[in-house]
């Protein structure tokens, strides 16, 4: 199956050595749209089509690349997208409104293969409170969108919104609309994360058996993690028959986020004894699809995160030690270079030159251009001549806080800090706002209050700080702090995060990165109402 006939070539099937028969699973990003709802998880236009590019390249078949309608940026978004990819199906998200449909189709026009994923609230709660419209008028409504979307594409998807809350006679009722009407997949999304496994299997079995033209479809998962059921809905609704599973990388999406991709691609791919499926995903670039989306998303992976944690293929335990000396495969179900993780680690230290450097990110999933290299080298040089060991970590918070932070407005230059009993505590930074240096001092309750003061006397605002976060990248006295910083203004939320061997730099570095973060949302304009 070739990705631009993503809706329509599912009987695709490999087979096993045993010779039974396995079918293709479609896998639609949704980390550009659903993941950048996340607060604070706005990403640039270049961030965006960093990250495009390379599920891309990784196989994705479906790449929702935002909500024209909801920016002039997610337009922008969407359209430079479409002119970029080779492989993947572009897709833009729109509400019933035919002018959100209209804006799609434009955003959409020079892709290669492009599809409008369409949405409308079906269940009793959404419709009376949300919509506000009667059952009736919402099912003319999927109609009338699904039809206005198949002028600008034959590859249509409609979304039943709150599906698994939704009566089982109307669903079907609706589903059978979308399909007359032209839609090619069908998605029922567990939008609130309310669904456990067995329920989910068993209502898209109940649909495809109901509705008298299922056939003409291919049905879809999208699940939320409010319960941490996410993966094992998607697993399950497939297991009901549904084909394509709509996920992100790192499951960054909107509350508790999204079904993770590299946790259901390497479910499938693991457990192929009980799950006769595969998808089209190159597996050893999900660590590095997972480093990327975390570092232009200023959201941290958690050390035991499933797949790409930093756990994820460590071993500390002495008996696993000793197990894993004999054979991983006593306590490793998976080789780590299938997801990109090497299991022998280099050494660096201030003797390391800029070759092996290079080479060492590259290990890591890092590609930097030659001015970002040079950057990342003097600091990473800074960092040896302060620390005797350098460890993959260090690198990884050294090279995420450089892509994190590059090309912004404002950045710290110089930080001097006076603090001890004795008091006031005071800090003296020095910081370039649009190439221009200025340096102002202030005074504080402790150093980090002294530092975001003398910041704010550079950088005026009124955000309120709602999250500062410390915590040690490895082990000693030594270790690089990375800092966590959440700002909110006006109903909107920037994270930053900023790494050093100082925790006060890496104080002052996560703080200006939030600021730099709200600047950008600032200038997003909010979808109108439904």
């Amino acid at each position: 199956m070739t990705s631009h006939t993503a809706s329509a070539g599912i009987a695709d099937a490999k087979t096993t050595k045993a010779g039974a028969a396995r079918e293709r699973i479609v896998i639609f990003d949704t980390t550009l749209r659903d993941g950048e709802q996340s607060p604070g998880a706005s990403m640039t236009l270049e961030e965006k089509i960093q990250v495009a590019e390379l599920l891309d390249h990784m196989g994705v078949d479906v790449i929702e690349a935002g909500f024209p309608i909801a920016s002039v940026g997610d337009f922008e978004a969407v359209n430079e997208i479409a002119k970029r990819l080779k492989r993947s199906v572009v897709c833009g998200l729109s509400r019933a409104a035919f002018k959100d449909i209209d804006r799609a189709g434009e955003a959409l026009a020079p892709a290669h293969a492009k599809r409008i994923h369409t949405f409308i609230s079906t269940s009793p709660l959404h419709m009376k409170y949300k919509l506000q419209m009667e059952p009736e008028k919402v099912y003319e409504a999927v109609i009338a969108s699904v039809t206005r979307a198949r002028n600008y594409t034959d590859d249509v998807e409609w979304s039943a919104e709150d599906g698994s809350r939704t009566e089982h006679d109307f669903l079907c009722r609706c589903v059978e609309a979308a399909i007359n009407a032209g839609a090619t997949t069908i998605n029922i999304p567990d939008t609130v994360g309310y669904t456990v496994p067995e329920e989910y299997a068993a209502l898209f079995r109940m649909v495809r058996e109901r509705v008298p033209n299922s056939d003409k479809a291919v049905f879809s998962v999208h699940c939320h993690d409010d319960l941490g059921m996410a993966v094992a809905n998607s697993l399950a609704g497939v297991a009901g028959g549904a084909r394509q599973i709509e996920c992100t990388i790192n499951g960054l999406g909107e509350r508790a986020g999204n079904a993770a991709l590299e946790e259901v691609v390497m479910a499938i791919r693991t457990r192929g004894d009980v799950m006769p499926f595969y998808t089209g995903i190159e597996t050893p670039l999900l660590t590095q699809a997972s480093k990327l989306v975390s570092a232009v998303s200023s959201f941290p992976v958690q050390y035991n995160k499933a797949i790409v944690g930093k756990n994820a293929f460590a071993h500390e335990s002495g008996i696993h030690q000793d197990g894993m000396l004999k054979n991983a495969e006593t306590y490793e179900i998976m080789r780590p270079e299938d997801v990109g993780v090497r299991a022998t680690s280099l050494v660096m230290g201030k003797h390391s030159g800029r070759h092996a450097f290079r080479d060492k990110l590259k290990s890591l999933g890092f590609e930097l251009g030659d001015n970002a290299l040079n950057d990342a080298f003097k600091r990473f040089k800074d960092l040896a001549d302060r620390k005797k060991v350098i460890y993959d970590e260090d690198l990884e918070a050294l090279v995420e806080d450089e892509i994190a932070n590059a090309g912004e407005a404002v950045s710290v230059i110089a930080l001097t800090v006076i603090a001890g009993t004795g008091g006031p505590q005071k800090a003296i930074i020095t910081m370039s706002v649009n190439g221009q240096h200025i340096t102002r001092e202030a005074t504080g309750s402790g150093p980090i209050d002294a530092i975001f003061n003398a910041v704010r006397s550079i950088v005026p605002h009124e955000a309120k700080l709602s999250l500062y976060q410390v915590h040690a990248v490895t082990e000693g006295t030594d270790a690089q702090a990375e800092v966590s910083v959440r700002l909110e203004e006006g109903g909107k939320i920037a994270t930053g995060r900023g790494a050093d061997v100082d925790t006060m730099v890496a104080s002052a570095r996560a703080y200006v990165s939030a600021l730099n973060r709200l600047s950008v949302r600032r200038q997003k304009t909010a979808p109108a109402a439904a």
